[in-house]
Order: structure tokens, then C-alpha cells, then sequence
């Protein structure tokens, strides 16, 4: 009965220290990644201020050929929106819309994933002699959820290599005209 109540004791702490330490881990996770794409800004921005066109290159869409989407507002910028439906786990279910669009410079979305939470991404533009430097970056709030806490460790694994599929994806459709 002693050893139990040892080893009931020991996984109480072991616990109560992982829940507070997941409160010292960051809440806002950043994740980015960038490209040169030869070809000029103007090109590059056609691609990504429309959620239609987007689609041409996403790097999660293709994993479901029975992925759900919806279109609605304008074909490009602000008032964009896009809310797909998927029984694949790394698709699932999500709204997006572009919250800002400056031509041939940036744009944003604000993701809403429902019970998996909400985030912001961005592309940002910077062309150099011809050439498009995109930076694709999420932005993202994991609130007061110790798992949330521990699962922020690994949005940059989880999302970063995505995004350079993505990107890779981007430029090889913007080059290849």
C-alpha cells in the first residue's frame, strides 16, 4: 500500500510541474519561410492574392482529391474567402479569408480552424533586379491549453515543412508561367 501511495504521489507532481512549466513555454508561435522566385512581384502576388489561385499550389489540398471547397466574396483580395471540408486528418475542416491585400507587396489571411483555433498568415513580397523574395509566415495565439503549449514546440516542424512545399510548389508554377 505504501509503494502505491508513492507512485500515486510521484505521478501527481510529475504532473502538477509539467502543467506549470507548459505555462512558461511561449503562447504566440511564429512559424516562416521564404523563396526567390525569378520572376517579378507582380507575378508572384497574381498567385497568392486569390484563394482560387492558391489552391493551384497548396501543399495540404492535394493530400484530399475529395477535399470540399467553397468559394465566396471577390476571386481576389480583401473579402477572399475560402472554407474547405475533408475527412483526412491533415486536411480537415477550415474558413480562410484575406484580411489585407497591398499590391504586389503583402497579403494576409485569417485562418479559422474551429475547435483547433484560429491563426493569421502572410505573404510578403520583396523584389530585387527581377526576381520576388516571398516570406509565407503563421502567426498564431495557443492560448491557456498547457497541450496547446507543448503542441506550439512543434508548429515549426508540422507547418514549416509544408510551407516549403508550398513555396516550392509557387515558384515552380510562377517560372514555369
Amino acid at each position: 500500500m505504501r509503494i502505491i501511495k508513492r507512485i500515486l504521489t510521484i505521478l501527481v507532481v510529475l504532473i502538477v510541474v509539467l502543467v506549470a512549466l507548459a505555462y512558461v513555454l511561449p503562447r504566440k508561435v511564429m512559424v516562416a519561410r521564404s523563396i526567390e522566385i525569378d520572376a517579378p512581384a507582380g507575378q508572384v502576388f497574381a498567385k497568392v492574392n486569390g484563394l482560387k489561385a492558391g489552391a493551384d499550389w497548396s501543399p495540404w489540398l492535394s493530400r484530399d482529391p475529395e477535399v470540399k471547397l467553397t468559394y465566396s466574396g471577390p476571386d481576389t483580395g480583401v473579402g477572399s474567402k475560402l472554407e474547405w471540408t475533408s475527412e483526412h486528418p491533415q486536411v480537415g475542416n477550415g474558413k480562410q479569408e484575406i484580411v489585407e491585400s497591398v499590391p504586389n507587396e503583402r497579403v494576409v489571411t485569417a485562418l479559422d480552424f474551429g475547435e483547433m483555433g484560429t491563426a493569421m498568415a502572410a505573404f510578403t513580397l520583396v523584389e530585387a533586379s527581377g526576381k520576388t523574395t516571398i516570406t509565407w509566415d503563421l502567426d498564431t495565439d495557443m492560448g491557456m491549453n498547457p497541450i496547446g503549449r507543448y503542441m506550439g514546440l512543434m508548429m515549426d516542424r508540422w507547418v514549416g515543412s509544408d510551407y516549403e512545399k508550398g513555396l516550392a510548389n509557387l515558384k515552380a508554377m510562377v517560372e514555369e508561367g
